[in-house]
């Protein structure tokens, strides 16, 4: 299997940032770890040992980034304006620097949006705000509203509320998404996959009522238990990938 390393100074983010990619060829996927993880997590978790067949086969091409949520959304010090600033700094590197790296190094005309948790969060962020560079968004065990409270999980901007906030909470901004965003949604083969115990299962339920009624066709899958793991994602990863 191929496996590459990449590292190099980030112009939006004012750091090195470093990336895996696994494969040679295919759909290029765009993977966010979880909550604080590494670029190298998806690899610690065997996920690319999961995908090993599609990979080597030549289906998918995993593009691995690094999570900056200790600095944007998980910044308890930090000002809840200046965590959501942060996090578009986030955006726009993934946008100006990844992307391009993905088309550089692979012209298939499919790239999809992956992420475990809250990287789940952010693949369908990113989908949902710029529907016209994905073709799929499949996401595992997500939030999709990081000012939710939600047992232990709490608001993770403290109650503190802004446009740039909104226009990152899909929960919020979705339903009033319309022209050609909306129109590119619909052509997006999204997946959803939640535990039947993960807390966040009524949020993910709201989406997918959300997407229904905007015309928005999808899949939302929900397993037994709280399949929030690695035990799980491994299972799921071949499946909806």
């Amino acid at each position: 299997m191929n496996r590459e390393y990449h590292r190099w100074y980030s112009p939006h983010l004012g750091r090195d940032m470093e990336l895996l990619v696994f494969g040679h060829a295919g759909a290029k996927v765009l993977v966010f770890p979880t909550r604080d993880g590494r670029f190298h997590e998806y690899e610690d978790l065997r996920m690319t040992e999961a995908l090993r067949h599609k990979l080597e086969a030549g289906q998918l091409q995993l593009y691995c980034v690094d999570s900056l949520d200790w600095e944007s959304f998980y910044c308890d010090w930090a000002h809840p304006e200046g965590r959501i600033q942060r996090h578009q700094a986030f955006e726009d590197y993934i946008l100006n620097e990844v992307l391009p790296l993905m088309a550089s190094k692979n012209r298939h005309p499919c790239t999809i949006a992956h992420g475990l948790s809250f990287g789940a969060f952010h693949a369908a962020n990113i989908a949902f705000r710029h529907p016209h560079l994905f073709q799929k968004l499949s996401a595992f065990s997500g939030r999709y509203d990081p000012t939710l409270n939600v047992e232990s999980f709490r608001d993770l901007l403290d109650g503190y509320r802004s446009e740039l906030i909104y226009f990152h909470s899909p929960a919020q901004y979705l339903p009033g998404l319309d022209g050609w965003r909306l129109e590119a949604l619909r052509q997006m083969d999204i997946v959803l996959v939640i535990g039947r115990d993960d807390p966040f299962l009524d949020n993910n339920r709201h989406i997918s009522r959300i997407l229904w009624e905007k015309g928005v066709w999808h899949a939302l899958h929900e397993w037994d238990d709280r399949a929030h793991s690695g035990y799980y994602w491994r299972r799921m990863a071949p499946l909806y990938l």
